[in-house]
């Protein structure tokens, strides 16, 4: 049966570079496999577009022309004329967003899906409807614990259904203020990157919120992690970081790609670690399980990435309480120079390989070197490190 049709209110912005967004209140019904929302009536001081008819990509990477074309268009019509008649009534909001695009990667699995999508609906308390379109069976599976917390119902598949849904609210497209992070400024509730570690903590049972210096006279090590890469972005050394790294004081831990795949077994094992070190990479999407307190060192590649990987993982370690470290290997660190001579571009003028594209970029700098670390150098950053995560005087507590 039809529901009552209650004036609508609807709001759209356009106005962020990351996101379209669009929230309808009132009777709105939704149809999945024609990718299609129904505002059937609207008040006067509503948003309502002239043409009636208003086209989102849901999903945060709006500036990005040739991703958001892969991400399946939903329509939303101001007409109460067309709108067919509901075979299913809900009466919890619903949320509509992509699981396309990137999402396969751990990075953007955060930063472009699970973030935004605490940031819009955290405040229902599990009370909502996820609506899922360009539907990723293996993303919502991997992240079924935190989909669950964050929703009391089943996801539904968008692409799929051929229900007309139609629900007191439909919000379509997610928050997104900037990479791996929440302004709590532009958050409708004030929402904080503590508050989604937080949530984390809770969905995972991470025991640890903070990181405290360890006793070294009871014989206690802080526990440093090393992210391990095996394709590309590699520590090339990695046996004598890892002795490097023991000698100092630290228990190592490792995190080889295949331990981070059963994702709340890993999670607990970062929460367990004062210390997390790792060539910039989606592996390093992990900190956001490390307690409060703890340190990030990001080994940045070669090739001036410095800014890049600042704003994937360095900036964003400050909202969520952690201490950052920056490591940029030197020329003679990289395995580039048993590919390139040392007249080369790569070496004399690394921006006019910038200027050739990403393509270029992620060939060379990203998917085309590995890491040797300069072990004395690399001691010196982990002695201070080192130093400050044990108790300067271990008498007093």
């Amino acid at each position: 049966t039809d529901v009552a049709a209650p004036r609508s209110k609807s709001v759209c912005d356009f106005s962020s570079e990351r996101m379209d967004i669009c929230t309808m209140q009132g009777d709105v019904r939704m149809h999945g496999k024609s990718a299609t929302v129904y505002v059937v009536s609207a008040s006067d001081d509503s948003y309502r577009p002239e043409n009636g008819t208003v086209k989102i990509h849901p999903y945060p990477r709006k500036s990005e022309e040739g991703t958001m074309q892969a991400i399946r268009e939903v329509t939303i019509r101001w007409s109460g004329l067309d709108a067919p008649r509901c075979t299913v009534t809900h009466d919890v909001p619903a949320v509509v967003f992509s699981t396309g695009g990137f999402l396969n990667n751990f990075f953007h699995a955060m930063t472009d899906g699970l973030i935004p999508l605490f940031n819009t609906v955290r405040e229902y308390d599990g009370r909502v409807q996820l609506v899922v379109t360009d539907y990723n069976h293996k993303w919502v599976d991997k992240f079924q614990d935190i989909l669950t917390a964050l929703s009391m119902y089943p996801v539904i598949d968008f692409d799929a259904d051929d229900k007309v849904r139609c629900f007191p609210s439909v919000h379509v497209g997610t928050e997104s203020h900037k990479e791996m992070g929440i302004i709590p400024a532009l958050s409708r509730k004030g929402y904080t990157m503590t508050d989604f570690r937080n949530f984390l903590r809770s969905v995972y049972s991470l025991k640890r919120e903070w990181a405290t210096p360890v006793n070294r006279t009871a014989g206690d090590r802080p526990r440093l992690l090393m992210v391990l890469r095996r394709k590309s972005r590699a520590f090339a050394n990695e046996a004598e970081a890892i002795a490097a790294a023991t000698d100092i004081g630290f228990e190592v831990v490792l995190g080889a790609p295949e331990a981070m795949s059963d994702m709340a077994r890993f999670a607990e094992v970062v929460n367990s670690c004062d210390v997390m070190v790792g060539v910039h990479g989606a592996g390093l999407t992990n900190l956001v399980f490390l307690p409060r307190n703890a340190t990030l060192v990001q080994v940045v590649p070669w090739g001036d990435m410095s800014w890049g990987a600042n704003a994937a993982f360095g900036a964003p370690s400050a909202d969520m309480g952690l201490r950052y470290v920056q490591y940029e290997p030197t020329a003679e660190e990289t395995t580039l120079k048993y590919i390139y001579p040392r007249d080369h571009a790569v070496f004399t003028d690394i921006a006019s390989i910038h200027r050739q594209g990403y393509g270029m970029t992620w060939a060379i700098f990203l998917n085309g070197q590995n890491i040797t670390l300069d072990i004395d150098r690399y001691r010196g950053v982990l002695q201070q490190i080192y130093h400050d995560s044990v108790m300067a005087n271990p008498s007093f507590n």
